[in-house]
């Protein structure tokens, strides 16, 4: 086995063992279908959203109902295991959160093309806040909205 597949498989089984102690404590059933659910999750790279979700399931021949898949989507927000975005428009958009680092988002106001970076300088600016405020910040978000300049003359266009 190679080692980006070891390596997912252990996060899966730590993902799973973390739902699987979030729904015991919670008094939630653990069904086949909320695992499959996570897994699918956790083998897409990525934002989605939940109707993509369901295709995707559909498709790999997994027989889930979009009301189980929202009511699932929402215990893995509850326990951190996903994130959820809202890009301006009114379609929410996941992605998986364990062991994924801290990121903001710039998203190209044309073609919705969302693009993830880090700058070290932002957690500055939040570690700055918290000394501040005396807070502890537990999340965040960030998220540039504008137009992907593709040519020379726009860069230059744009300075």
């Amino acid at each position: 086995m190679s080692k980006v597949k070891e390596t997912e498989k252990q996060t899966y089984e730590t993902v799973k063992k973390i739902f699987i102690d979030y729904l015991n404590k919670n008094g939630h059933r653990k069904t086949p279908e909320r695992f499959s659910i996570l897994r699918q999750i956790y083998a897409t790279d990525g934002h989605f959203d939940v109707e993509t979700l369901y295709i995707n399931m559909k498709n790999n021949k997994y027989r889930v109902s979009r009301a189980t898949l929202y009511n699932t989507v929402e215990l893995l927000l509850n326990c951190n295991l996903v994130a959820r975005h809202q890009f301006g428009n009114n379609l929410s958009l996941y992605e998986k959160s364990y062991k994924c680092s801290q990121h903001d988002h710039f998203v190209d106001m044309e073609s919705g093309e969302i693009l993830e970076f880090c700058d070290p300088r932002i957690h500055e600016i939040q570690l700055a806040i918290e000394k501040l405020l005396n807070v502890k910040i537990k999340n965040r978000s960030l998220t540039f909205y504008g137009k992907k300049l593709n040519s020379q003359r726009e860069q230059k266009a744009a300075k």
